[in-house]
């Protein structure tokens, strides 16, 4: 028996085995850098590109990866949807017109190569193309390509792309070549599916944002898109969302069509943000114009004043006021409450608000403040007046009472309405605007309620300076002289 043939025998089989083992481990090895690459480009493409450039420089660095790893001389690249359609491609051939483009996919994808691995779902390797059906050589193609190597990117049990690989040299390409590549294409496909989604994510991100651009545009002219003028007062407001749409809201409109005599002066805040809070922002607004015009209520009305009958219960509660045309009006709170929580309930949605009523001629305000931020009464001294509130948040509850008020405003005076995201507006450090601040600055004297406003605004904003904005800022000041 011959030991030493068998030893050497042995031997080789034992450094065969070790030259696979280093093969496997230069190519996983390979693959790997191929992947961190991949990965590392995708994360730069993400924070530089456009929208829509970052799939197709995604499938562009996977191809060019692939070539530099096999020493090809050109390639192509498919992504497939589910349904086995080409929904994006890199071709060796950039310059044919996009018919021609379309024409080429799909005899391919019919009869060539890529669509013998598409059925097959396995590496298609072409020694030489003079002796393989499988490869299509079309009239007008402009280079050589004697050897082939495509191969499938799958994930799990899903085809997510094709990469042909092409050299003009029969042989380029070998079974070594084809493991090398079916390593990589299993990274590559972890690669090709994060640039997909985020592709489908942006997609559907700049469809929302349009949607919600519409949302914006249509609550914008939601407010009042000139405010009121008369000889007696000066209204001025500013409204800054958070986001696209926002919750706050502000209203200035005629009472029963008649400017001269009657002024509803509104500002509230929706609980919530964001879309939903602006869908119940335009209801309560409608519901407020509409229920202040309402005429079915002036009876009861003209009753309590004439009998001297306490107020019903639920409706509003003792009122100070004489003005009928103000009752008539202000009644639009409590129906407006009932509506909401009647027929909304289930959404637990309701927004703090003031609605008062201004008689220009008079400078005489009547009011409802329910559970709105406090509404100051200032003149070149600083505040003169505060207005509470008078009742619950509308909407929570049915059959809350609303406690009318009243306050004779004299020439020179300002009314300022604000909502709770100029108190709580947040600089960089997290620090709040605080009710502090906004007081200090109604202390000083003010020519105008545009002028107030500007004034609030800028010491706000900046303020804030870069930090988000984290809520809606909205404010409302009228000037009686």
């Amino acid at each position: 028996m011959d030991f030493k043939n068998q030893d050497e025998e042995s031997n080789y089989s034992e450094l065969e085995s070790l030259r696979r083992e280093v093969a496997e481990l230069r190519n996983e090895e390979a693959a790997f850098k191929a992947q961190s690459k991949l990965l590392e480009k995708l994360v730069a493409m993400a924070r530089s590109s456009t929208e829509g450039e970052v799939l197709k420089e995604a499938l562009q660095a996977t191809l060019d990866v692939a070539t530099d790893q096999t020493n090809s001389e050109k390639g192509s690249l498919f992504l497939l949807e589910p349904s086995g359609k080409v929904s994006d491609a890199i071709l060796s051939r950039t310059e044919v017109t996009p018919e021609r483009r379309k024409s080429l996919i799909g005899n391919v994808i019919d009869k060539g190569l890529a669509g013998w691995v598409v059925r097959n779902r396995q590496v298609g390797l072409i020694i030489d193309t003079d002796h393989d059906d499988r490869w299509l050589t079309f009239p007008d193609q402009p280079y050589i390509v004697r050897s082939v190597l495509a191969v499938p990117i799958l994930r799990g049990e899903e085809l997510l792309g094709i990469i042909t690989l092409l050299h003009s040299q029969p042989g380029h390409f070998t079974e070594e070549t084809a493991r090398l590549m079916q390593l990589t294409a299993d990274q590559m496909s972890l690669v090709l599916e994060n640039a997909r989604l985020y592709s489908k994510l942006n997609k559907y991100s700049k469809a929302l944002d349009a949607e919600l651009e519409k949302g914006r545009q249509i609550q914008i002219d939601f407010l009042p898109y000139e405010l009121l003028k008369s000889p007696k007062c000066e209204i001025a407001a500013c409204f800054h969302p958070a986001r696209q749409v926002a919750g706050d809201f502000y209203d200035t409109f005629e009472i029963n069509g008649n400017k001269n005599n009657h002024i509803g002066l509104v500002i509230a805040d929706v609980c919530d943000k964001g879309v939903g809070a602006a869908l119940f922002m335009a209801l309560m607004r409608s519901l407020i114009r509409i229920f202040s015009s309402e005429t079915q209520w002036q009876g009861i009305a003209n009753q309590i004043l004439k009998e001297k009958q306490p107020v019903p219960d639920g409706w509003i509660g003792k009122s100070t006021s004489t003005n009928l045309a103000h009752i008539n009006a202000l009644q639009a709170v409590h129906l407006t409450n009932q509506y909401v929580s009647q027929n909304h309930w289930q959404l637990s949605m309701f927004a703090t608000m003031f609605f008062g009523v201004l008689e220009p001629e008079t400078g005489l305000i009547t009011y409802i403040n329910g559970g709105h931020e406090p509404v100051y009464i200032i003149n070149n001294c600083g505040i003169k007046k505060t207005l509470k509130s008078t009742g619950p948040a509308v909407g929570m509850m049915p059959n809350m009472k609303f406690n009318v008020q009243q306050i004779q405003m004299e020439p020179g005076d300002i009314l300022l309405g604000y909502t709770d995201g100029v108190t709580e507006g947040k600089n960089p450090d997290g620090k709040l605007f605080t009710d502090k601040r906004l007081r200090s600055l109604l202390e000083q004297p003010y020519n105008s309620a545009e002028e107030l406003l500007n004034n609030i605004k800028t010491h706000l904003f900046d303020f804030i300076a870069d930090a988000p904005q984290f809520d809606d800022v909205t404010m409302l000041a009228v000037k009686w002289s």
